[in-house]
């Protein structure tokens, strides 16, 4: 039979150290524990980047040649709230230092970066009339005041951009990509505080199967009035992912949230019969049968996960608990975690 673990907390007599109460969360059962085995599942996939296995050619793959030598491919999925909140600069971490493969997000995890860039977004309260706000021309995202100038600014500044696009793309008869959209709003923003920035710099590949979901899509549509053959080619970006997952020696999960970002990373990884290491962090429950809500064990059951993996759900809100994680893997491991060839 095998030993049980006993539950045991931390004890403070032993001094304030932040490294032993999150080692000792382990032992203390409910969220915590699952929070220390999200912290194992992701230690070992940096782990395997180091790993000696030998690691076939990829052909037709559209990274960087030492990004091919990765021994395990991360993935990061994430919602637009928490790059409306600071967890942005924890994502912007890992993109600066590589630490990550690819990135899917919402149109608003795009957008919202780039307009923190612009301009500022400000703490205020949850329980805020809404028609106080709209007079103040302020828009609430739970306890996140954003300033509707900022999303006039961020237009102003695309429709060049987009303008550019439209332009190559009748010169060049080429049909860019949400990814070839985005890796460009990158270099033009040019800023060291934006995620996009080091994605682009970096070459970490950003997918966005729902593009047109935000202040994206308004400019996109209101531009296609006027050029109505300006056209965005989703398809190539699924293809381009999948390309990814079928070189991969093996794959991480790590998805914020739930909904569309979610099951586009764990579809992808159906493609290769499932990632081998996945973290979730959100609060929805399974009982409704949505995909926020369903359980890594769900996801074993069509392939995206593998059966012999051992998963993680946190049940927390992600800006809680995501700093504790990277603080406590890709930090610790800052050498480890960017080293993508042996």
């Amino acid at each position: 039979m095998e030993e049980k673990t006993k539950v045991k907390g931390h004890d403070f007599n032993e001094g304030l150290d932040y490294a032993k109460l999150f080692s000792d969360y382990k032992t203390f059962g409910l969220q915590a524990t699952n929070l220390s085995l999200a912290i194992d599942q992701i230690n070992q996939m940096i782990r395997w980047r180091l790993s000696d296995e030998p690691i076939e050619e990829d052909d037709g793959i559209r990274m960087p040649e030492e990004r091919k030598k990765v021994r395990c491919t991360i993935f990061l999925g994430y919602t637009s709230n928490l790059v409306s909140c600071g967890v942005r600069e924890i994502i912007k971490y890992l993109c600066q230092h590589k630490m990550i493969d690819c990135i899917v997000t919402t149109a608003g995890g795009v957008e919202e970066d780039l307009m923190n860039c612009l301009g500022n977004t400000f703490v205020g309260e949850s329980n805020s009339k809404g028609n106080e706000l709209l007079k103040q021309e302020m828009n609430r995202n739970g306890n996140i005041l954003t300033p509707k100038n900022n999303y006039e600014k961020l237009k102003k500044w695309m429709i060049p951009i987009i303008d550019s696009m439209y332009k190559q793309q009748e010169k060049d008869s080429i049909y860019f990509t949400p990814s070839d959209i985005i890796n460009r709003f990158g270099k033009e923003i040019n800023n060291p505080k934006s995620i996009y920035y080091w994605c682009s710099k970096n070459d970490i590949p950003v997918f966005c199967p729902a593009f047109t979901d935000g202040v994206i899509g308004d400019v996109m549509y209101i531009y296609s009035y006027q050029h109505t053959d300006f056209v965005i080619d989703i398809l190539d970006d699924l293809r381009r992912l999948n390309k990814i997952v079928f070189a991969a020696r093996k794959t991480g999960a790590i998805i914020l949230g739930g909904g569309v970002i979610k099951h586009h990373v764990c579809n992808a990884n159906l493609m290769r019969n499932g990632a081998d290491y996945s973290v979730y962090v959100n609060t929805g429950i399974e009982y409704d049968a949505s995909d926020a809500g369903a359980t890594p064990d769900e996801a074993v059951s069509w392939g995206k996960i593998k059966s012999e993996a051992k998963p993680v759900k946190v049940y927390a809100e992600a800006s809680l608990v995501f700093p504790i994680i990277v603080a406590e893997t890709f930090v610790k491991n800052k050498e480890l975690a960017s080293k993508l060839t042996v």
